[in-house]
């Protein structure tokens, strides 16, 4: 019987992987900026039959996503004032999502009786979640972080070469510029670094070392 049994264990699964590449273009995009989210996105919907009775179906996606945020140089629109050195800067392009990395994970699914999960609700469900992950990526510190990262650069890479950046933007690309500029404080904790940790093993382990009371870590 046991050797009966051993015998008709499943087969491994079948996998059949074809990767097509399409197209491939030359760009020049920095990342300037890089920031970890981490959603709970909860999914529910009810269906009423007949007012009769509730089917609920529900589901729990906990994501997390690795966004990278920076610029489009093929956007940038600037001339090169020769005679008196100096880079023209006509349009500054907003910042955008480069790439964002993600990874989804389901939890606590359960359906009804008829209100049931369809192929097409979970492809919907990773939409919708991934399309939130973008909004708060994009009301986050990243964009205000690339905005100024860029900055500093292309003056530094100015200065290095003996010229000046001129801004000479129109008043709604000016302005647009002057909010991702303005400063704030950060929405996201900074993690901090103990100096003392480096000498003393024991405080890299402890969060607590180095951590004074009343202080906002």
């Amino acid at each position: 019987m046991y050797r009966l049994l051993r015998k008709n264990t499943a087969a491994p699964p079948v996998r059949d992987v074809s990767v097509l590449l399409e197209r491939i273009e030359k760009v020049f995009k920095v990342v300037m900026s890089e920031g970890y989210f981490t959603e709970i996105y909860n999914y529910q919907h009810d269906k009423n039959f007949w007012q009769l009775f509730n089917d609920k179906k529900k589901a729990l996606v906990i994501s997390k996503a690795k966004v990278l945020v920076g610029y489009d140089f093929g956007k940038l629109r600037f001339r090169v004032d020769e005679a008196e050195r100096k880079l023209v800067i006509e349009y500054f392009p907003e910042p955008e999502i480069l790439s964002m990395d993600t990874d989804y994970k389901f939890y606590d699914i359960e359906q009804g009786w008829i209100n049931r999960f369809q192929s097409e609700d979970y492809t919907n469900i990773l939409t919708e979640a991934k399309q939130a992950m973008q909004e708060k990526a994009l009301q986050s510190d990243l964009p205000r972080i690339a905005t100024n990262q860029l900055q500093f650069m292309m003056i530094q890479l100015a200065a290095g070469l003996n010229w000046k950046m001129d801004m000479q933007l129109s008043e709604a690309n000016k302005k647009m510029l002057d909010s991702l500029t303005d400063y704030k404080e950060l929405d996201a904790k900074v993690l901090r670094i103990n100096p003392e940790s480096s000498q003393n093993p024991e405080s890299s382990h402890n969060p607590d070392a180095g951590h004074k009371p009343g202080e906002e870590s």
